[in-house]
């Protein structure tokens, strides 16, 4: 496999301005859908995807130069652009983070479990899963900075575990339905509660 480009953006703007907006969108849109059928990302092929697109494979290569870089920027579209916190106070932007979490779109739930194992025995496909999920995570690092700025958070607080602590229950419920007797839409909150409990100076 090609080497992954910093970030998906980055690999975009690499190729150029795409001279069909309408064929880009079907492409991303043809990744989604097969990857949410069922087909695997070691199994899902050029072929396939420009048949779904209805466009031909030098128009996939023409945006980018291998599959790596296609299943990172449709991967960052499915989760949608990292949330920007109001800054309201330390609670309500922690809250704000995690509501967003596997809510963009309906396929994440079944594309993204089945990502998983992939991620386990793959280096490319786990670096496509960090390329995806850092920004998030800079984005709950960046609200705990100020946290611990303000001196509402410990100044000895591991920024590292904390956004762990947060972001993981909330991702493997979502994704996995993992309790069903948990109330998805305040499980986000309840989280940021409990957490904070510890973690306040």
């Amino acid at each position: 496999m090609t080497e992954l480009a910093d970030t998906a953006t980055g690999a975009a703007r690499a190729q150029g301005r795409p001279r069909s907006s309408r064929a880009h969108d079907a492409i991303i849109e043809a990744v989604l859908d097969l990857l949410s059928e069922g087909v695997s990302v070691e199994a899902l092929s050029m072929e396939a995807i420009a048949a779904r697109a209805g466009v031909g494979k030098a128009t996939i290569y023409r945006r980018w130069p291998g599959k790596d870089e296609l299943l990172l920027e449709t991967l960052v579209k499915l989760k949608g652009t990292p949330p920007q916190p109001a800054g309201k106070s330390l609670r309500e932007d922690l809250v704000q983070v995690l509501s967003v979490i596997g809510h963009k779109d309906e396929r994440t739930v079944k594309i993204m479990p089945c990502l998983w194992p992939e991620v386990a025995r793959s280096h490319a496909a786990w670096r496509i899963w960090q390329e995806m999920a850092e920004p998030r995570r800079e984005v709950m690092r960046g609200v705990l900075r100020g946290g611990v700025a303000s001196g509402e958070l410990r100044a000895d607080l591991d920024i590292e575990i904390a956004v762990t602590a947060l972001i993981s229950p909330v991702l493997m419920h979502r994704m996995m339905r993992w309790n069903p007797a948990l109330n998805d839409e305040t499980l986000p909150e309840q989280i940021v509660d409990m957490v904070l409990r510890g973690m306040r100076a």
